[in-house]
């Protein structure tokens, strides 16, 4: 070894010793027996609403107090209680949860600092949030914020508001007024429904005892939201929400989450979605594994549900996600195991009407049907739904709540209708997923999203970094050492053709960054052959004359290149190095008995031999028919010379038979005739080129023998039969029984139609030299992904030695200083307490006098 290689070799060492380490505490916090509602965030509007609650015994100490410790200790240093988007700024749920948390200390007088600090924020960022961001404001935000500023009023907090800011507000107590009066308080085409919002109800809107204790679920709670079921407790003294909130404190005692009783099940499968999109699979096989074997089986039992159509975004999405996730790994499942909403127009119209509001639900159906089966009408009837509403999404993002909270979600939408999951590679899929970080919500409750908690979320976040970073390392230097082997070998030097060099390295790395170890020979053989594969092409296409070609050809068949001289000699040499090299290393790694290197010759012979006989036709002017020139145009492609060699070094490997043509696997049939469409639904647009060179194309071809067809037609046919062939290899690739391979061969396979879909999509990028195409190449080999830590909560304050009643007035910065300001006085109102004996606590008045 080269001592100026010795750093490098040492760098990476540690940093393949960092991930390791990262991943055995991951595993440890994450996976080995850790409560899955230790792995979700605590909302601080639903935590504070439970701090507000008295205790029956001694009514002026909270009956929670760990809640009013949480709010005490978990304030932003920059004064708000919530969450930051993916760009480290307050989110809009942090204004209503801000306020709440202040009157949760007001309430018990305590926090004079934290209040001071959570009124400063208010006044220095609502106004900023509400206009820049958030205008109009989503359904429910117009809902909670008016009635978080009336009960701050209310328990003695002095709001003051520019004259701007207090026109603005009053267009938000509008906008909830509009839907108090249009809404009823549970209805199908509204989600979530205004019972949801019982603690936000205001004090005229009418609603008895009997109402809440009606809605109140099987386990206690209201919608399973904590601060509801909070509020149903004040008012109802119900034991069944005491219970519910109670069994809510016992299993997250340093926070409650924004939904109660929380999908266990979601939440896993959120996890293994997670350390999909961010790359981390590989790391978390077995944890993977586990979790999807037990949903499978529980999807195989489930009988037929009546679902209410209040839950029914939630349960869709998760649906979905199982079905996407299932069927990934392989599982049998059902596409009615999501699909079940197609049946019921009721459901159908509820998501139409509520379209912005779970965009989110939408985007992971349309996901799901990625994975479509051939025949699976369901899956294209799904997948036309969703992704009309996510097109009208687009259209109305100044309405839609994900939207609003996280910008970045928007990306992610355009990203999924623009360019398809199969036109995109793994390794770039992940960047992106790492950058928009804060798209790691399984779901939104009523007034924020749940996410996973900060601390795992930076182990995995930093993980993810550290993992993309590595093997961008990796990729740097093997490229590094493709463009010499491409240098020595004379194939970058011959004067003609495309020198695509970094693109095959590029198209070889990024698409197989989820099934390939680290150290896997396979990206540098497919790298390899697929230079050579372009420069003999542009030979025979181009360069070469018919004897040239049919000499090169002959040598090739009799794998020896004596008598070759200049192009033809160097194309054979390289050749040779490359399938004695592959040879080698497999003998090597086999053992005797597995010399692969006279399969490999006729695997390449039977490619050069279809170039010569395309190169003929070329040159006498033949036109073929269809089926004849699509029988030598599949191995013309070479789709298959790649993948097929490059699978012996795959764990397990391709059985060697499988590398003869006379034995070929159904799905590399089907890599073979779909990639040779994929080019020549591009190539047909040098349509003038193509006649002049005396070349053909399938597209032609049909448009040819269909006379009163026009070019489009022949077009839309084509792509016609590449969406059924990709189907069907889809299903080969997920579907054990309908192919021999190894689970890892099938991949490959797949991998290799992506980069296919990816290079000739809409156009013929392998080609060209897009600025797209660099910045893609850049980022997947070059440009470091950076970890941004989430910002952290400040350090805890100590519970005041004694309770201060006091009005808190914020310290107005310098931008407001040549601004009319408003001062609101407020009140506090007793609220009638049920006869558990609360005593007072200050709260709006909301309900009918019904008391227990």
């Amino acid at each position: 070894m080269a001592l100026n290689s010795l750093p490098f070799v040492s760098s990476m060492e540690l940093s393949h010793s960092s991930i390791q380490d990262l991943v055995q505490k991951i595993k440890q916090e994450m996976f080995s027996n850790a409560d899955i509602y230790s792995i979700v965030s605590p909302s601080a509007y639903d935590t504070a609403w439970v701090a507000m609650i008295p205790d029956p015994h001694q009514p002026d100490r909270p009956m929670f107090a760990e809640c009013l410790d949480w709010v005490l200790n978990s304030q932003r240093e920059e004064g708000f209680w919530g969450e930051f988007d993916g760009h480290c700024l307050p989110t809009i749920d942090s204004l209503p949860a801000t306020l709440a948390s202040m009157v949760a200390l007001k309430q018990w007088n305590v926090g004079v600092k934290n209040m001071d600090r959570g009124l400063a924020f208010i006044h220095a960022n609502a106004e900023k949030l509400l206009e820049e961001k958030y205008n109009p404001c989503p359904r429910w935000f117009a809902i909670v914020f008016p009635a978080m500023v009336e009960l701050a009023r209310s328990v003695g907090l002095e709001m003051i508001f520019t004259d701007r800011l207090e026109a603005m507000v009053a267009e938000i107590f509008d906008q909830r007024q509009q839907i108090l009066n249009t809404e009823e308080m549970e209805d199908k085409y509204h989600y979530p429904p205004l019972i949801s919002y019982l603690e936000a109800l205001p004090s005229w809107y009418d609603i008895s005892h009997e109402e809440i204790v009606k809605h109140l679920s099987g386990e206690g709670s209201i919608f399973r939201s904590p601060s509801a079921t909070a509020r149903a407790f004040m008012v109802t003294g119900k034991e069944e929400c005491l219970a519910n909130l109670q069994s809510v404190l016992q299993r997250c005692p340093t926070g409650v989450p924004s939904v109660y009783p929380m999908d266990e099940e979601l939440v896993k499968l959120s996890m293994v979605n997670q350390l999909q999109r961010l790359g981390l699979a590989q790391h978390f096989v077995d944890e993977i594994d586990q979790i999807l074997s037990v949903v499978h089986r529980d999807y195989m039992n489930r009988d037929g549900e009546t679902r209410q159509i209040n839950f029914v975004p939630a349960q869709l999405y998760k649906d979905s996600l199982a079905f996407r996730l299932l069927r990934m790994h392989g599982y049998s499942v059902s596409p009615w195991s999501f699909c079940w909403f197609l049946h019921h127009d009721d459901i159908m119209d509820h998501i139409q009407n509520n379209c912005q509001r779970l965009s989110s639900v939408l985007l992971n159906v349309y996901r799901a049907t990625d994975l479509m089966f051939p025949g699976e009408y369901e899956l294209e009837e799904a997948r036309s739904f969703s992704r009309n509403l996510l097109e009208k999404i687009i259209s109305l993002r100044h309405q839609d709540d994900n939207l609003l909270v996280f910008p970045n979600f928007q990306r992610m939408i355009e990203q999924e209708m623009s360019l398809p999951w199969i036109a995109r590679l793994d390794h770039l899929d992940h960047r992106q997923w790492i950058e928009v970080n804060e798209i790691n919500t399984p779901w939104m409750g009523k007034a924020s999203f749940y996410r996973l908690s900060c601390l795992h979320e930076d182990d995995l976040m930093r993980l993810a970094v550290e993992n993309y970073n590595f093997r961008q390392s990796i990729y740097n230097k093997e490229l590094v050492e493709i463009t010499r082997w491409s240098k020595d070998s004379g194939l970058s030097k011959m004067g003609f053709g495309r020198e695509n060099t970094t693109y095959c390295y590029f198209a070889s790395a990024a698409a197989s960054s989820s099934q390939l170890l680290y150290d896997s020979e396979v990206r540098l053989i497919v790298a390899k052959g697929a230079i050579l594969i372009t420069v003999a092409d542009d030979f025979f296409d181009k360069q070469g004359s018919m004897d040239e070609l049919e000499t090169l050809t002959e040598a090739v068949r009799r794998w020896d290149g004596h008598g070759l001289t200049g192009h033809t000699e160097v194309i054979f040499k390289a050749l040779d190095n490359l399938v004695n090299d592959i040879a080698a290393k497999y003998l090597h790694q086999q053992g005797r008995g597995c010399d692969i290197a006279k399969i490999l010759r006729d695997l390449w012979y039977e490619t050069f031999s279809s170039w010569l006989v395309e190169a003929k036709w070329s040159k006498s002017g033949y036109i073929p028919s269809i089926e004849e020139y699509l029988r030598t145009g599949m191995i013309s492609i070479a789709a298959h010379t790649l993948v097929l060699q490059a699978s012996c070094f795959l764990n397990p490997s391709i059985p060697i038979h499988k590398l003869k043509p006379s034995q070929y696997d159904p799905i590399t049939k089907l890599l073979m005739v779909t990639t040779r469409l994929l080019n020549d639904i591009q190539s047909y647009q040098g349509i003038v080129k193509e006649q002049v060179d005396g070349k053909t194309n399938f597209v032609l071809l049909h448009r040819n023998e269909n006379p009163e067809a026009d070019i489009e037609d022949s077009i839309s046919y084509v792509r016609g039969i590449i969406g059924e062939k990709k189907k069907e290899l889809i299903q080969h690739v997920l579907s054990d029984g309908l192919s021999d391979l190894p689970k890892s061969c099938k991949h490959i396979h797949l991998s290799c139609l992506k980069v296919f879909q990816m290079f000739f999509n809409s156009k013929n990028e392998f080609d060209s030299r897009t600025s797209e195409m660099l910045q893609d190449i850049k980022q997947a080999i070059y440009s470091p992904v950076e970890f941004q830590k989430a910002k952290p909560s400040i350090k805890p304050l100590p519970l005041p030695s004694e309770g201060r009643n006091q009005t808190i007035i914020a310290i107005l910065g310098p931008s407001f200083k040549n601004q009319t300001i408003k001062r609101f006085t407020s009140y506090a109102v007793p609220l009638p307490m049920p006869r558990v004996g609360y005593g007072k606590i200050f709260m709006p008045l909301k309900f009918k006098t019904c008391f227990i």
